[in-house]
C-alpha cells in the first residue's frame, strides 16, 4: 500500500511523455525525410582490389670487370635516363685501347705499301716486265694488310666498349633501390651481381581482376576509348587518380573466374607505389534512363527490396523495387517509381502502407551575418 502512491506517480508521468508524440502522430502524421527520385545517365562502376606494379624493373649489373672507383648516386634517388650511376676503373683498358690505336697505325702504312707494291706490278705486267706469278702475289699482300686494317679496327671498337662499359649508366628513368656496394669493391662480369635496381615508377600500373560477367563490357570500352579507371590507396584523401585501361588478359582465370585487367596512371606525384594495395573503380560507361533514389530509402523485407512513397494526399505508399547496384549514396532500382517522385528517407520504419506521414525536410542553415558596433 506504501509503494502505490509511487506508482502512480510515474505512471502519470509516463502519459505525461508519450501524450505529445501521440497528438503529434494522431493529428499530423509521422514525420519524415524525402528525397525525389533521380532519372537520368549513371556511370556503370565495377569494384576491386588492385595491386600497384611498376611497368618496368632494371637490375644494373657490371658488363667489365673492375674496381668502383666512383658512385654518382644516392639510395632512393631518382635518376634519369643514361645518367651515371657507376665509374669503374678502366685504366688497363684504356692501356690496351693505346697500344691497339698505335698497332692501327703500323697496319694502314703496310696497308698503304702493299697497295702501291700491287699498282705498281700491275704496271709492270702490262709492259711484260713482271711476271703474273709476281703480280699475284702483290695483289695478294695487298689484299690481306687491308684485312689486318680492318680487324685491328674491330678490336679497338670493342676495347672502346670496355671503355665505355666502365661507366655505369641509368637505362631506364626510375627510382633507385639499396646499393649494397660501395666505392672500393670489385665487381666482375662473370658473378652477376646485382650493384642496384632501377624501377619505372612514372608511369605506372595497376593490375586487378574483375569476374568474367562484365568482360563483354570491358571489350566494348576498350574499343569505345571510354574505358576509366580510378583508383584510391590507403588513407589518402585526397581525390582518386584517373587512369586509362591498358591490357585485357587473353584468357579468363578458370580457377577464380575472374580476368586480369591493368590500368596505366601518371604518378609524378608518387601517390602509388610498386607493391601498394588500393581500391579500383572501373567505369566503361554510363548507363541512360536510370532511376535512382537514396540508398537510405530502400528497405528490405520478407518480399524482397521495397521503398515508400509519400503521395500528394500525405499518405505512405509501399512499392516493389528491385536493387541493382549502388552507387555513393544513391542506389539504381527498378519498380513503378517516377521521376520527381518522394521517398521516404528518414522515417520509413515508422511508417505502414497508407499511413499518415508529414514532410519535414531540414532546411539549409542561415548564415550568420555579424555587424561592427
Amino acid at each position: 500500500m506504501r509503494r502505490l502512491p509511487v506508482f502512480s506517480a510515474c505512471l502519470a508521468l509516463l502519459l505525461l511523455a508519450a501524450a505529445p508524440a501521440g497528438a503529434q502522430q494522431a493529428g499530423g502524421g509521422v514525420p519524415v525525410t524525402t528525397d525525389a527520385v533521380r532519372q537520368g545517365a549513371v556511370p556503370i562502376e565495377i569494384l576491386a582490389n588492385g595491386i600497384v606494379a611498376s611497368e618496368s624493373v632494371v637490375t644494373v649489373r657490371t658488363r667489365v670487370d673492375g674496381q668502383i672507383t666512383q658512385v654518382h648516386v644516392t639510395e632512393g634517388q631518382m635518376v634519369k635516363r643514361g645518367q651515371p650511376l657507376f665509374t669503374l676503373d678502366s685504366r688497363l683498358n684504356q692501356a690496351v685501347l693505346a697500344q691497339q690505336e698505335a698497332q692501327l697505325m703500323r697496319d694502314r702504312a703496310q696497308a698503304a705499301r702493299t697497295e702501291a707494291d700491287a699498282r705498281r706490278y700491275q704496271s709492270l705486267r702490262g709492259e711484260s716486265f713482271a711476271s703474273q706469278q709476281r703480280f699475284e702475289q702483290a695483289q695478294a699482300d695487298a689484299l690481306a694488310a687491308a684485312a689486318t686494317v680492318r680487324a685491328t679496327e674491330a678490336m679497338i671498337a670493342q676495347t672502346k666498349l670496355q671503355v665505355e662499359f666502365a661507366t655505369i649508366t641509368a637505362e631506364i628513368d626510375g627510382r633507385l633501390g639499396a646499393l649494397p656496394l660501395r666505392v672500393g669493391n670489385f665487381v666482375r662480369q662473370a658473378e652477376s651481381t646485382a650493384i642496384t635496381t632501377l624501377t619505372q615508377v612514372d608511369p605506372i600500373l595497376v593490375q586487378f581482376a574483375v569476374p568474367e560477367r562484365w568482360l563483354a563490357e570491358v571489350k566494348a570500352a576498350m574499343a569505345r576509348g571510354t574505358a576509366r579507371v580510378r583508383v584510391q590507396p590507403e588513407q589518402d584523401g585526397a581525390p582518386p587518380p584517373e587512369g586509362e585501361l591498358v591490357f585485357v588478359d587473353s584468357a579468363v582465370d578458370t580457377g577464380t573466374g575472374t580476368i586480369l585487367l591493368k590500368a596505366r596512371f601518371a604518378n609524378a606525384e608518387m601517390r602509388l607505389w610498386p607493391g601498394q594495395y588500393v581500391q579500383v573503380t572501373l567505369t566503361p560507361r554510363a548507363e541512360d534512363g536510370a532511376i535512382t533514389v537514396a540508398t537510405a530509402a530502400v528497405q528490405t523485407g520478407q518480399q524482397g527490396r521495397y521503398v515508400f512513397v509519400l503521395a500528394p494526399d500525405n499518405t505512405a505508399r509501399r512499392r516493389t523495387v528491385t536493387l541493382e547496384r549502388t552507387l555513393g549514396d544513391r542506389a539504381v532500382v527498378r519498380g513503378e517509381l517516377k521521376p520527381g517522385e518522394k521517398v521516404i528517407v528518414d522515417g520509413a520504419q515508422r511508417v505502414t502502407e497508407g499511413s499518415r506521414a508529414v514532410e519535414r525536410n531540414p532546411e539549409p542553415a542561415a548564415q550568420r551575418v555579424s555587424q561592427a558596433g
